[in-house]
């Protein structure tokens, strides 16, 4: 998350460098005091938003981003009475933001030469700051240690940890390591691995949990998350220290002032049903994966046994039928090894097709003849399972088509397959440079080859398909684009 600076030319170096350090604790603090939080900087006798922070837990005010809009001092006189230094601090109950009874604060952002640079409006639906309110002061003033260190830039890691939610548990430990606060949310997670009594005003040291996390967050005064196992539960665990400060009344609740953070935040999120959720969608996954991998084996097998059956016939054309099974029986087997080894269902048509050239120039070319086969195209040309497998069908059965056909009274020639696709549109062109059609030839009359393509083309991708002498044999497949992204 950075700022927006652009029109702020009275800031100096150390003043961005500050905001900067300000800006990469927003969402934290957005997440904490649940408001919507607008950090307004000077652009000349206006304002402009330089940074914006929506909370997680609860709704924003604020359907889009605000980054980079200017106000003038009638649309947002408390910002300015702060902004240029009428009033140190200001809040407003009862404004209305996008027609919601808002109450806003706005805090001044200090450099070390006593100027303020930058003012931070935290707008907060009244109904929800009334629910803040009621909150125990303990954790009121922990929020507002925590603000009052993003504020000077002074917060270290806040932008490192994840987003806060509403079922996550907050409570407030000393520096001694004592739950001075704990959330009934927090307390439920503790009570479900066997502490029934409260714990409130208990050494963490003292727990049979894992929390290491909090220490080294107090010891190095930076925020921290980790994410631990406590008996059947995973938990992530994010600590934000509480640094010192001049708030006397706060101090006075954890202990003199030092160097050192005077207590930790710490925020608790059960990823337990999450954590489930994701090894089941793996288990399923690698079952998936483990189909295709058997449908491929079989595939091979029968390909195997048909080839076996060919070489045993005493027909010449049973065996080119065989042969000719053999070829599209392989080109699924290729679709079903990609998913096999991949758990998206997209399959990479360049990278099918790559399989399928290999096969036919090591299958059914004549070794004796130059005849080269080449592939054009976005190396990311993608399509769902169903289709891809259509694709590679009819690729294979236009490659055999070309090399049966298209050279049987040739001794060289070059085969291309180009992939194309635009925003609405995708298309597959196969040239040859062979005979071309025979005179009169119609493609209604075409062989199973043929027929085998056009049902394809016709059911599966929903497109047109095209077939035409020049300088050869030139077919076209186009289809949707719609169709390959939602089938």
């Amino acid at each position: 998350m950075r700022g927006y600076y652009h029109r702020c030319t009275d800031l100096a170096a150390d003043d961005l460098e500050l905001l900067e350090r300000v800006v990469r604790n927003l969402n934290l603090l957005a997440d904490l005091t649940h408001g919507d939080l607008l950090l307004y900087a000077r652009a000349g006798d206006e304002a402009v938003v330089a940074a914006q922070a929506q909370p997680q837990p609860v709704p924003s005010l604020y359907s889009g981003s605000m980054v980079g809009e200017t106000i003038r001092r009638e649309g947002a006189p408390t910002v300015f009475r702060v902004l240029f230094g009428y009033h140190p601090r200001h809040a407003v109950k009862g404004t209305m933001v996008r027609g919601v009874p808002t109450v806003q604060e706005v805090f001044p952002v200090t450099n070390g030469r006593g100027q303020v640079i930058a003012a931070l409006s935290s707008e907060i639906a009244v109904l929800e700051h009334e629910r803040q309110r009621k909150k125990s002061p303990v954790f009121r003033h922990a929020v507002g240690r925590v603000r009052e260190s993003v504020l000077g830039g002074r917060l270290e890691g806040g932008d490192a940890l994840g987003r806060m939610g509403v079922h996550d548990g907050p409570m407030v430990i000393d520096a001694r390591g004592q739950i001075v606060y704990i959330s009934a949310i927090a307390e439920h997670l503790y009570r479900r691995l066997g502490y029934a009594d409260s714990l409130l005003k208990t050494q963490i040291a003292e727990l049979d949990t894992n929390e290491y996390i909090c220490f080294k967050a107090m010891e190095l005064g930076v925020c921290l998350e980790q994410r631990v196992q406590e008996q059947e539960l995973i938990w992530i665990k994010r600590v934000i220290p509480l640094l010192p400060g001049d708030s006397e009344g706060f101090l006075a609740r954890f202990g003199p002032r030092t160097n050192q953070p005077v207590g930790a935040l710490v925020v608790i999120q059960d990823i337990t049903e999450e954590v489930g959720k994701e090894q089941e969608l793996k288990i399923k996954s690698a079952m998936i994966q483990e189909i295709h991998h058997r449908v491929k084996n079989n595939l091979q097998t029968i390909a195997a046994l048909l080839r076996l059956q060919a070489r045993r016939t005493g027909s010449h054309e049973v065996a080119e039928i065989l042969h000719q099974s053999i070829s599209r029986i392989l080109s699924i087997a290729v679709v079903h090894e990609f998913l096999s080894q991949d758990e998206a269902s997209m399959i990479n048509i360049h990278e099918v097709s790559n399989r399928i050239l290999s096969e036919v120039t090591h299958g059914i070319l004549d070794p004796d003849k130059r005849i080269s086969l080449r592939l054009e195209g976005p190396k990311n040309f993608c399509l769902p399972a169903q289709q891809a497998t259509s694709c590679a069908l009819i690729i294979n059965e236009l490659l055999q088509n070309a090399v049966e056909h298209g050279y049987r009274d040739l001794s060289e020639g070059i085969i291309n397959v180009r992939l194309f696709e635009d925003r609405e549109s995708m298309r597959i062109e196969i040239q040859d440079d062979g005979r071309g059609l025979p005179e009169g030839f119609q493609l209604a009359q075409g062989g199973l080859g043929l027929q085998i393509v056009q049902t394809l083309v016709r059911e599966d991708l929903k497109g047109q398909f095209d077939l035409k002498n020049g300088r050869g044999v030139h077919a076209v497949i186009s289809f949707p684009r719609w169709q390959a992204l939602t089938s």
